[in-house]
Formats: structure tokens, sequence, C-alpha cells
């Protein structure tokens, strides 16, 4: 088929590689401008358009791709269909239309579970026991069009953003490449969604990671989770930073402890919360490298009481 592919970062690379790999013609790469990164802040290209860029494929980086210029550009391009995963803009109804078999979306989660731009730390946030990926026929709402696909992943008991990231990547990039054939051939049955079935995942923010210890202990380890690698789930104490990268629930009730009030024998770390004590297994101090709690713990002599709080 010929293809035009809009998409912008990591998660969008690798099922880009597999449509030019199985042999389909990518006609143009649409992603998002080059943005401000770094300490410099130097504009950087999206993961995308270094992909395309390797592969010879020639890009396009509208900064509203609904204006009427863009469309045109578009229309430069007689694909058959428009394939997107995590592009970053909405499509309007003029585009929507514009290919033969208009345009396909690959989401990260179960539709019409966790619409939205942060499907995949949401699912870990909200207990979900599993998520997968949607291939779904796009319509001017945001992620309500027919699902024409979906395959379901089971969430680890220790799954991370990122470890949860990599294998829908895997999981959409394979399905995609056996959709765009069905498709072609009318092979694949559109589902309608079940409107009263869904759920929102908004996009996460830095703020995402203050931990706020007056919740229960099972909710703070999975927002560990969910906020690793990015923003990281944070609290301070005594004016200084501290992001939790790993921790496990205690059975220890913790009687007479104040939330974010902590526990430590010089071994272990654990943090009150409102319902039982956090064992926090890994850490980075402010200024310094992630560690094992005991590193820490080795070199930090005051954590016995100590008092993690949501400002600094």
């Amino acid at each position: 088929m010929k293809i035009v592919y809009m998409g912008t970062p990591d998660f969008a690379v690798g099922p880009l590689e597999s449509i030019i790999k199985a042999g389909h013609e990518v006609l143009a790469v649409v992603t998002q401008p080059d943005r401000p990164k770094g300490r410099k802040g130097e504009p950087a290209p999206s993961p995308v358009k270094e992909c395309a860029l390797k592969y010879g494929l020639p890009v396009l980086q509208p900064e509203k791709i609904k204006r009427p210029e863009e469309i045109e550009k578009l229309k430069e391009y007689p694909a058959d269909i428009f394939v997107v995963a995590a592009f970053g803009q909405i499509l309007s109804e003029e585009i929507l239309t514009m290919p033969k078999f208009g345009c396909v979306n690959i989401h990260a989660s179960l539709l019409p579970k966790l619409r939205g731009a942060a499907p995949i730390q949401r699912a870990i946030l909200d207990g979900e026991e599993k998520t997968g990926i949607t291939i779904m026929q796009m319509d001017k709402g945001l992620d309500t069009g027919d699902i024409l696909m979906q395959e379901e992943l089971k969430i680890a008991d220790d799954e991370t953003t990122e470890t949860l990231f990599d294998r829908l990547c895997v999981l959409g990039s394979d399905m995609i490449v056996e959709a765009l054939p069905m498709i072609e051939k009318a092979e694949l049955k559109p589902v309608k969604q079940d409107d009263a079935l869904s759920t929102y995942a908004h996009m996460f923010s830095k703020e995402d990671g203050r931990v706020d210890f007056s919740k229960d202990a099972a909710f703070v380890e999975r927002q560990i989770r969910a906020c690793s690698p990015w923003p990281g789930a944070f609290s301070f104490s005594g004016g200084k930073k501290f992001i939790f990268c790993k921790a496990l629930v205690s059975d220890d009730v913790m009687q007479g402890k104040k939330p974010g009030e902590c526990v430590s024998d010089g071994k272990r770390l654990v943090v009150k919360c409102a319902d039982r004590g956090l064992v926090i297994t890994r850490i980075k101090p402010e200024g310094k490298k992630e560690m094992d709690t005991s590193d820490f713990l080795r070199g930090f002599r005051n954590a016995d009481g100590m008092m993690f709080e949501g400002q600094a």
C-alpha cells in the first residue's frame, strides 16, 4: 500500500520501521516541528523524523496540520491510507477522508478504555490488570473511531511505563503490518466503541510525579512505576528533592506514624502512607545518581524519623 505515516515519539518509530520492512511504500512522514531539548534548549528532531531521514523519506513538520496550506501539501502524496501513531495533533475531517482507506490509528490501550494522550502511564497508575493495542479507524472524535483490531497484554506486577512502553511498541508494530493487507482486502469488520465504557487518559506532567503519602501505599507504589522513567515520583525532605525509583508495599501499618514519616534501621527505609508502610528500595537523592536504598543509607545517618513532604 502507499502510505503517509504520522507520528512523533519513540513509540511511533517501531511501527514505521515495520511498515517499511514489510514492503509498503511510505510516500511521506508527518511529525511535529523540531522542539527545544536539553540544557541549551536547541531545537531537536523527533524520533520519528530521525527514523524517516535514515530511510531517506520526505518529512513534513506542520505547526498546525489543519491549516489549508498544510492540507495542500498532504494532497501532493496520493496515499491509499494514512497511518497515525502518537502524532500529537488532531486531524480535520478533510484529512480523515482524504485517502481511499481513510486514517487508522495505533492506540496503546484497549479502547474504549483510556482514550487520550497517556494510556500507558494511566493503565499502570489505575491498577489495570491488562492493556493492549487497538488499531482504530479514525473519526473526528478523540480516539472514538471503530475498532478494527485489538490485542491484549497482561500488565506485570512490577511493570513500569518504560517496560510496558517497549512491549506495546513491539505489539503495535506487529499488528499494523498484519492489519494493512486485511484493510486493503476489506477483511476487517469495524466494531463500534461503547462510549459508556470509555475512560480518559490525561497527559502526564511533571506534577503527576509529586507523591502524596496520605494516599494508600499501593497507589504510591503504582505511581512510582507509572512515573518511571519520566517524570519520576518525587517528594522533598529538608528542602532537598528525592526521586523514588522502586518500592514495595509493606505489611507494617506503622502505628503512630504520620504520612510521610520514615522508619529506618540503617538498611531499610519505610515511609508511612495512609494505610501502611512503603519500602523504598531504590532512590535518587537530589544531585546524585540513582542507587539502592541500602547504599543511600550508608551515607545518610538521619533517615529514621525524617519526613517527606510535597513541597520543598
